[in-house]
């Protein structure tokens, strides 16, 4: 069955939250409606629909009177994202197979990327927080950038509408990372180094984590690649994906 976007245009309309001014002001300053305008590159219609999207989860523990987090948005601005960018590619690369643009989209939508884009936008200092959530925090920590740029690209839709979505996301994601040629990198450190496992008829890479440091919102992982026995690499991250994928990375430089 196809999907109604009316429809769910109208399932996050009806549930959103509506603040009063006072409200907005004391959340959101003018100053700061006037930086995420310029980040836009459009005038702003609906300022509720803004801090519904910066508004951490941490920050309704606080109040209560606040019911909704980012975290509808960011469902919804995900959806977006990948639409946006798989039609781009799909235009952009006519002869290449699914497989290709598949990787390529993977790669501009994971959680690294974005938050370094959302790090590059200063979206970090837009973010509506816990008192008890350092801002530092919220400057360098992945998944609340990443998660905060998704939820911002859903504003922007259910405020603007798709063609200042396709805008943002082709200034801001596309095309910085098409310019520098990043889609042909492969970062899968841990794919690569299963390969050449196999290639050389070695055991297949092991990978444990030996050591968790750091509060719990904000811990360091510590991983280790083990073939035939051998310890190859360690590395560490903020996940333990992240530090099998730095582990890689390093018996990479070894083998």
């Amino acid at each position: 069955m196809a999907l109604n976007i009316s429809r769910l245009f109208d399932l996050f309309k009806l549930q959103k939250k509506v603040y009063t001014s006072t409200e907005i002001q004391s959340l959101f300053p003018p100053k700061k409606f006037k930086a995420l305008e310029n980040m836009i590159g459009a005038s702003i219609v609906n300022k509720n629909i803004y801090i519904e999207a910066l508004i951490h989860r941490s920050f309704l523990e606080e109040n209560e009177q606040f019911t909704f987090s980012n975290e509808r948005l960011e469902f919804l601005g995900d959806s977006v994202l990948n639409l946006v960018i798989g039609e781009y590619l799909f235009h952009k690369f006519p002869k290449e197979e699914e497989g290709f643009l598949t990787k390529v989209r993977a790669k501009m939508v994971n959680r690294n990327a974005l938050s370094l884009i959302a790090e590059h936008l200063k979206l970090g200092e837009l973010l509506i927080l816990s008192s008890n959530v350092p801002k530092s925090l919220a400057s360098s920590s992945k998944s609340m950038l990443s998660d905060a740029l998704e939820a911002l690209i859903g504003a922007i839709y259910l405020d603007k509408g798709i063609e200042t979505c396709q805008k943002f996301i082709q200034k801001n994601i596309l095309e910085p990372a098409l310019k520098n040629g990043e889609h042909l990198i492969d970062e899968n450190y841990k794919s690569q180094l299963l390969e050449y496992a196999q290639a050389q008829k070695l055991d297949i890479p092991v990978y444990q984590i030996i050591s968790e440091e750091g509060p719990h919102h904000d811990k360091i992982f510590t991983a280790e690649v083990i073939i035939e026995g051998k310890v190859l690499g360690e590395g560490k991250g903020k996940s333990k994906k992240e530090a099998e994928q730095n582990a890689a990375q390093v018996a990479l430089k070894k083998v």
